[in-house]
């Protein structure tokens, strides 16, 4: 009899032990912060491409909407509000699921608002009310500004070859892949420029992360001039506090690591929480920007392994935040040390509603206006007669992430790098990515900057590298 209870007690174990082993943890427990972010999303997308780009419902719901899964209403109407007054939007009806608002501020673009506020608070948001550098774009030639003069083709460009890449950019053998515009610098001067119906040159669009090229510039400027330093530690107060700030670990995390992608912080975007938490919170739901960024536990040696994460340049950010001291010199420094010298008057870059840049993703500008930033890279970080970026600098910016080496080395300081084993483009080349198709491609040996941008949506897959290697083929006939 024991023999049998010793043989039943060993097979209910058994069975225990398997219905253990079949467990999985597959419950979303994020869904209530997903939905609120996908609403935070239609809100910003609405608000931008309403009031920011100057675009008609219909044209939001078609395009800037089709990134999202299940959109909330559609341009005849639906449980949103859109209060052209106030340059706000509100999506959603009240319940389970807040109602999610943004809204446009002047020189920013559009905030978006957390749960607890309301439009009533629209004062207290952020604003830029600097004026925009004297005369008329129109009438001031490029690049400093639109006026363009009508010129023959350089006998050394293949005209027809030039039509081919074009069309193979917008051409695209799925509807995923939406181009909006594409522009071709040589040897400064704008030798094709083509835009989709409903879309011109004064058209704003989402950077998405091309905005992190544009923060590492701002950020590069602060080192030239002594106020920030590549190899020193961040020193900031990181969260939570702890008793000996000594021993935090994170101390030793330097610029360097964070526009290297290496910081050895805890991974949330990069492990499938961008739309859930972590840098989405301060994108779509009104969270802080800083906060958030300040709150990751260090997980690996800083500089020893590649992590794409938002927040890692927004540490940058914040470092270059602090290093200026003042809001208001914090807050125009974008437009007077860069945007305003090179002729991006199109150019908004957003906030979060304290006042933090989101210069990980949160920029609005045109193709013409990225077209001037890669020219100031390709001229080696020179305007004219005045050095605004240091050649020390680029190189940074253009050397591969040691933790990268060996395993692609397709990322430096903040631009994306031509990944190892690709030869059919300059291995000189380099590029703003962001989101959506948004690309800034600088080629220094052909004198080329290609500019792409998109609002593509589902698997997207649009390849910077494929479409220089096009370009390409109207510099050098028979390649």
């Amino acid at each position: 009899m024991h023999k049998h209870m010793l043989a039943a007690a060993l097979f209910s174990a058994v069975l225990t032990a398997e219905a253990v082993a079949q467990q999985s943890d597959q419950y979303d427990y994020w869904a209530p912060q997903r939905a609120m972010i996908e609403r935070g999303q239609q809100a910003v997308f609405m608000c931008n491409g309403l009031f920011t780009s100057h675009r008609t419902l219909a044209q939001v719901f078609a395009q800037e909407l089709a990134f999202l899964r299940n959109p909330i209403g559609t341009a005849a109407g639906g449980d949103y509000h859109v209060d052209r007054d106030s340059r706000a939007v509100e999506v959603g009806a009240p319940g389970d699921v807040p109602v999610m608002r943004a809204v446009f501020r002047e020189g920013i673009g559009c905030i978006i608002l957390p749960p607890d506020q309301t439009l009533a608070d629209i004062d207290a948001l952020p604003e830029l009310t600097l004026p925009l550098p004297p005369g008329d774009a129109a009438q001031v030639p490029w690049p400093d500004g639109d006026l363009i003069e009508p010129r023959a083709l350089p006998d050394t460009i293949d005209a027809g070859a030039l039509q081919a890449a074009s069309d193979w950019a917008f051409n695209r053998p799925t509807a995923e892949q939406d181009t909006l515009s594409l522009l071709v610098v040589y040897q400064g001067q704008i030798i094709h420029e083509r835009y989709a119906p409903g879309i011109d040159m004064t058209t704003r669009t989402r950077t998405w992360s091309t905005a992190k090229s544009i923060a590492s510039t701002l950020i590069g400027m602060a080192v030239d001039d002594g106020l920030l330093t590549l190899d020193a530690p961040l020193n900031l107060a990181w969260q939570p506090e702890v008793r000996s700030p000594e021993t935090d670990p994170r101390r030793h995390i330097t610029l360097r690591h964070v526009l290297n992608m290496s910081s050895g912080l805890e991974t949330i975007d990069n492990g499938g929480m961008e739309y859930a938490t972590g840098s989405g919170l301060s994108y779509w739901a009104g969270a802080s920007s800083v906060s958030g960024a300040l709150s990751r536990g260090l997980i690996r040696e800083p500089g020893s392994h590649w992590d794409y994460e938002n927040y890692d340049t927004l540490l940058g950010v914040y470092a270059l935040k602090r290093a200026l001291g003042g809001e208001d010199t914090y807050a125009e420094f974008p437009r007077r040390a860069l945007l305003d010298k090179i002729g991006m008057r199109n150019t908004l870059v957003s906030t979060d509603r304290f006042g933090d840049f989101v210069l990980s993703s949160q920029v609005y500008t045109n193709a013409r206006d990225l077209a001037r930033f890669g020219l100031l890279y390709l001229n080696e970080g020179r305007w004219h007669d005045e050095r605004l970026i240091s050649e020390d600098w680029i190189a940074f910016s253009r050397t591969p992430a040691p933790a990268t080496v060996g395993r692609g080395s397709q990322y430096g300081g903040q631009w994306w790098l031509v990944p190892e084993g690709r030869d059919d483009i300059p291995a000189d080349a380099y590029s703003t990515a962001g989101n959506r198709g948004q690309y800034t491609v600088v080629v220094p040996s052909h004198d080329l900057v290609i500019v792409r941008r998109g609002l593509d949506y589902g698997r997207q897959g649009f390849s910077q590298w494929d479409l220089t290697r096009e370009v390409l083929k109207a510099l050098d006939p028979g390649q």
